[in-house]
């Protein structure tokens, strides 16, 4: 029996400047609502690598070392793995601009309540603020299961 798996490889990352949080307002027809930057993970390109140059892209800040927070994933339609891993960074360096992939700006965490949020984004936002677990895998009843570290 063969043990693998088609896998999507992609990124996020929550920046945090103190108490404020760094937010995108994505462009996309799929999209509606703020995130993170993040992106996809090039072939031949190292996790860490991908997140500082997706972060680098969206929002011209350069952050320096990442936490990786975990995993959040799940099964596409196809059968494919989708894979996100959910870094956290509070060092950087750079001038805040925003991009083509959408508008940057800072949200102080406790008025994120108030924003229209992506696809369970408050889910991510746990995975890093809380460090009770390292996975959020969606089984297919559409229901998140939170994993233990």
């Amino acid at each position: 029996m063969e043990r693998k798996e088609k896998v999507i490889l992609t990124n996020m990352c929550m920046v945090f400047d103190g108490t404020k949080l760094l937010v995108q307002e994505k462009i996309g027809k799929d999209f509606k609502g703020i995130t993170c930057p993040g992106g996809h993970v090039d072939e031949n390109e190292p996790i860490v690598d991908s997140v500082i140059r997706e972060v680098k892209e969206e929002t011209g800040l350069t952050v320096k070392d990442p936490k990786l927070c975990g995993i959040k994933d799940w099964f596409e339609e196809d059968g494919s793995r989708y894979m996100v891993f959910v870094f956290k960074a509070t060092d950087f360096s750079g001038t805040l601009q925003s991009s083509e992939e959408g508008k940057v700006f800072w949200v102080e965490v406790s008025e994120l309540k108030n924003y229209s949020t992506m696809w369970h984004f408050e889910k991510m936002l746990q995975l890093v603020m809380d460090e009770n677990y390292s996975e959020l895998f969606l089984d297919s009843n559409d229901n998140w299961k939170p994993v233990l570290k």
